[in-house]
């Protein structure tokens, strides 16, 4: 198995969730479900909590919108990496999640 990781990312868990997400996404019918599906929560919005449980420790501006931008960057990097579109958002909550599209 992989084990790799992109900082707190390990792309072999992302890569298995992802599996997952899209076997469940589909219905009987072979047709898959089109939109968006969680795959990780982290159940915070602070900036710090977020620097810390994702490792993304080189952010200088440790604002929100900092740490969304590098978070930007990072969901970029991962969606290179596993070959899906993946991206940061917060739910109805307001806790930080990862996603995964699905169209």
């Amino acid at each position: 198995m992989e084990t790799s990781s992109i900082c707190g990312l390990c792309l072999g868990r992302l890569k298995y969730q992802i599996k997952n997400a899209k076997n469940r996404a589909a219905d009987g019918t072979g047709r898959a479900f089109s939109g968006r599906v969680l795959l990780e929560s982290y159940f915070t919005c602070d900036p710090d909590e977020i620097v810390d449980i994702l490792e993304i420790y080189h952010v200088t501006d440790r604002t929100l919108e900092g740490v969304m931008e590098t978070l930007a960057e990072l969901s970029c990097s991962a969606s290179v990496l596993t070959r899906e579109s993946l991206h940061f958002d917060f739910n109805e909550d307001g806790h930080l999640g990862l996603y995964l599209s699905l169209t």
